[in-house]
């Protein structure tokens, strides 16, 4: 284990180096937001698969594969068409806006009051995100290395808000290209290997499962349509993605790299699955699925190797961490604090600022929460509920209304969290009641509202 342990610490140092690299690259307000909008082919699809394939994508899944087999493909299947649909339809408007924030095309569409409005919404989304992955690193420090939770939380959070502090989106696409490589190799190409060894073989793994656990479906169908009502549209207008559709360099860079990562992460999803149901035969009698993934890679790998995978783990929930945290401080800077300063933009020693309170933020919360796909439900939860209608009918319906958007912003988000707090974290009831509520407020309002002299278009 002291192996391991030194592997890990390595890797850790690694981020750091990158990080201190980035902030050498960024010198501008711009360059700190979004790479001066000048990232090629491979960074951005490293990046954007990167950003994606988090702790709830890693960890997650591979419980979710322990627990119901090859079907646990899907939260991950969910994201990535997500990816597919951003990058082929929505990248290429997007780009010729030269915003830094989702809220700011909204205010294109509506009034400030609008992106205010929004703000709000996608700072709890982004925060959420980022608390999801930091719990992930959590989870696997204490179970691999024996750590107490707090200091496994603080430990790996930590180096995180430090790098991705004082380099800005320039340390996490460095970060984030290694990250990539280093989660390929150890997910797809050493551990799931190992396992497949380690139970016999695949003819072993069918033999020592029940049948539904190779069944797509199997998970049910009500669970696949939600992840995509969830997941998918989530991608579609969450800030930690949107931030990175803006480094694109080209409008072609984004329509093919990003195609590429969405694939990406569809097999990325059917590779943890499957060392979850390989779990499921190696230790069927796990106290805590949660830990699904953690305890295969304790008791399947030998050291050194172990490290390895560790850090690959890591990788996987430290890109997904510093997006979330670094798309919740762009929103603080960008859309929430020039109202405060009387108009005032943000320079690049407050976004290094934001970003620093914005991690300690999120490494508190992560401190009383515990569940990662569940923190991951909440974020997608508020965000899709309170802003999918609002932004789509921006783009699409020309009798739209600065009233109508905010009524629906408004409801959809207060309908989601009661149906969280009645039903639970892990039910569908959330998205579908919040979405059905926030459009009919939109519709309703909006035709209510005296129609706008003039309509700009948002993309």
């Amino acid at each position: 284990m002291a192996i391991d342990l030194l592997v890990v610490l390595i890797y850790a140092a690694a981020m750091l180096v990158l990080g201190y690299y980035g902030m050498r690259k960024a010198k501008t307000h711009e360059d700190y937001l979004v790479a001066g909008r000048n990232l090629g082919p491979t960074l951005y699809m490293g990046t954007m698969a990167a950003t994606v394939l988090g702790g709830a994508s890693t960890v997650g899944t591979v419980r979710l594969g322990y627990v119901h087999g090859i079907s646990g493909f899907w939260l991950c299947a969910a994201l990535g068409c997500g990816i597919i649909a951003l990058n082929l339809f929505l990248a290429k408007p997007l780009l010729k806006l030269k915003v830094f924030t989702v809220t700011q095309v909204l205010e294109k569409r509506y009034n400030p009051m609008a992106r205010q409005a929004s703000a709000v919404i996608m700072l709890a989304y982004a925060l959420m995100i980022g608390v999801t992955s930091i719990l992930a690193i959590g989870t696997v420090l204490e179970v691999l290395f024996g750590l107490p939770f707090w200091v496994s939380i603080l430990i790996g959070g930590g180096v995180v808000v430090v790098y991705s502090t004082i380099g800005g989106m320039w340390s996490l696409t460095l970060t984030d290209i290694v990250q990539f490589v280093i989660k390929t190799v150890g997910l797809m190409f050493v551990l799931l290997p190992i396992c497949l060894y380690r139970v016999g073989g695949w003819d072993e793994l069918v033999s020592k499962l029940p049948a539904s656990n190779f069944n797509f479906t199997s998970i049910g169908w009500d669970t696949i349509v939600t992840y995509f009502m969830i997941y998918f549209f989530g991608i579609l207008i969450g800030q930690d993605i949107w931030q990175r559709v803006f480094t694109a360099k080209t409008p072609k860079v984004a329509k093919y790299a990003g195609t590429f990562a969405g694939f990406y992460c569809i097999l990325y999803g059917l590779t943890c699955a499957l060392i979850g149901m390989a779990a499921h035969v190696l230790i069927p009698d796990l106290d805590n699925v949660n830990n699904a993934f953690a305890a295969i890679v304790k008791v399947s790998l030998p050291d050194g190797i172990r490290g390895l995978v560790i850090a690959a783990a890591l990788a996987a929930m430290m890109s997904t961490a510093s997006a979330g945290l670094l798309a919740a401080s762009t929103v603080l800077t960008e859309d929430l604090l020039p109202k405060l300063r009387g108009g005032k933009q943000s320079s690049l020693s407050i976004n290094r600022l934001f970003t620093l309170l914005t991690g300690m933020a999120v490494l508190a919360i992560a401190l009383v929460v515990n569940d990662v796909i569940s923190a991951l439900t909440l974020a997608y939860n508020l965000l899709v509920g309170g802003m999918l209608v609002p932004l789509i009918g921006a783009i699409y319906w020309k009798r739209a209304t600065t009233a109508g958007a905010i009524c629906s912003m408004s409801l959809g988000f207060i309908t989601a969290l009661v149906f969280m707090f009645k039903d639970g974290l892990d039910a569908n009831t959330p998205i579908y009641y919040s979405l059905g509520v926030a459009l009919i407020s939109f519709i309703v309002v909006s035709l209510m509202a005296r129609r706008p002299a003039t309509v700009v278009s948002a993309v």
